[in-house]
């Protein structure tokens, strides 16, 4: 793969980039009304999303950073993206251009003052992963191998203006209205400055990795804060393989399980436990070790759950709750998701959306085993998606609702719930990990 020598780290040269992506996605949407003669429609619409997704992918990838970690967070949403959208933008996770060796030398140079060889006895330049924010290189010293992640040039200081330059198109695509809609920016923005904070994320590991090691089949790397700095991490090098991969070919229901339970007893001991969870549930942040143990890398993006929104949250995902429309109203308001200023029709339909909603989505919670394998339950989740994303309806309305903590909580569980479903993992204890 060719690597990178220099990234446009200014605003200005960033914008550029965004503008050249716009132009190519112009271009192609005149080829999409050409199709449209000689086309069906649905033909012309699957050539313009590949296009659009091949060149804004291109244009993303080239910038890094928090641009291109929107991209990943987008992939995820399965049942509201296009596939084409979808199956670009994962790219995002583990498989974009590196920096060349001069530039990863530059800085080591500048963060610790010395090269990489007098740090650790060997160090590979040539990079083994490569991601929206950083890219790892294998090290090893005083006999043992080593991960080193190495922060991209300029990422930080360029959050705020590549949000601004994003948010447009989120706000189109989310149907976000009203006065209020920057605070759903502000939570994203100060959760993509702490990603950038590699000491912070050191701390956030080394208080993970203490809280769950007593999880069956999980596995952490070791963090080596003399090793490290706020743009560098050394951890130990884990052999494994990212999730993705293990998942395209495993038949072995066992081993779906076994990863599966401890994929699910990890993030709901830190969801009811800790009050703190991991929301960056994507396959490229897992490996699988030839023992079938789950292996969990990169806490820089750790959520905190208030107790205010803890409780009304998993009282609302109760069937009791509901099913009782006085107490899921109560929760509806507590949760922002039905608000004072509300029109009548708004409340109508709002509330119709969001039972149809949870009545689906809750039912792994209400259960004491659930069958993350099911097609008929992951394929009423698309088909719900893809009913409201469709929704003319929906588009007149202010889809600014919800408190800002849903931005990360929500994504958690459909980050999980994929996982899940991509291991095919079966007969999963829900509340096992009130026993570990």
């Amino acid at each position: 793969m060719k690597t990178i020598d220099k990234m446009p780290t200014s605003k200005i040269q960033r914008a550029s980039k965004l503008v050249q992506t716009g132009a190519k996605v112009g271009v192609n949407y005149l080829k999409y009304y050409g199709d449209k003669l000689t086309k069906t429609e649905e033909e012309a619409k699957s050539r313009l999303n590949e296009n659009n997704a091949e060149d804004i992918y291109d244009g993303l990838k080239k910038l890094k950073g928090s641009a291109l970690k929107v991209a990943q967070m987008l992939s995820m949403e399965k049942s509201i993206l296009p596939q084409a959208y979808v199956e670009k933008f994962s790219l995002a996770q583990f498989s974009v251009p590196p920096l060349s060796a001069p530039l990863v030398i530059k800085t080591f140079k500048k963060y610790f003052g010395k090269l990489p060889n007098e740090i650790y006895d060997t160090f590979n330049s040539t990079s083994v992963n490569a991601a929206s924010i950083g890219q790892v290189h294998l090290a090893e010293k005083d006999g043992k191998k080593l991960a080193v992640k190495i922060q991209y040039p300029g990422v930080a200081d360029s959050i705020s203006s590549d949000l601004a330059m994003v948010k447009p198109i989120a706000i189109q695509m989310f149907n976000i209205k009203g006065k209020d809609s920057d605070k759903y920016f502000k939570e994203v923005e100060n959760k993509l400055v702490e990603e950038t904070n590699y000491i912070l994320e050191i701390a956030q590991s080394k208080e993970i990795v203490a809280a769950c090691k007593h999880i069956p089949n999980l596995k952490f790397p070791e963090y080596y804060e003399d090793l490290s700095s706020e743009r560098i991490i050394t951890m130990d090098w884990m052999d494994g393989e990212h999730l993705s991969e293990f998942t395209a070919y495993n038949t072995n229901q066992e081993k779906a399980n076994k990863i599966g339970q401890a994929l699910w007893d990890f993030y709901m001991f830190q969801m009811h436990e800790l009050k703190k969870v991991h929301a960056d549930p994507h396959p490229g942040n897992f490996l699988i070790s030839k023992e079938a143990e789950l292996i969990a890398l990169d806490f820089g993006c750790m959520k905190t759950i208030p107790e205010d929104f803890y409780v009304p949250y998993f009282e609302l995902a109760k069937k009791e709750s509901i099913d009782n429309a006085e107490i899921f109203d109560t929760k509806m308001y507590q949760l922002e998701i039905l608000r004072e200023d509300d029109s009548p029709e708004e409340l109508e339909f709002f509330r119709s959306l969001f039972h149809e909603m949870l009545s689906l989505f809750t039912q792994p919670l209400q259960s004491e085993t659930f069958d993350f394998s099911d097609p008929e339950f992951f394929g009423k989740i698309t088909e719900l998606g893809q009913k409201y994303s469709k929704s003319a309806e929906l588009r007149k309305m202010n889809g600014n609702r919800g408190s800002k903590h849903f931005i990360y909580i929500n994504r958690t569980f459909f980050g999980l719930y994929n996982l899940m479903f991509d291991l095919k993992a079966q007969d999963i204890k829900i509340n096992n990990y009130k026993t570990l």
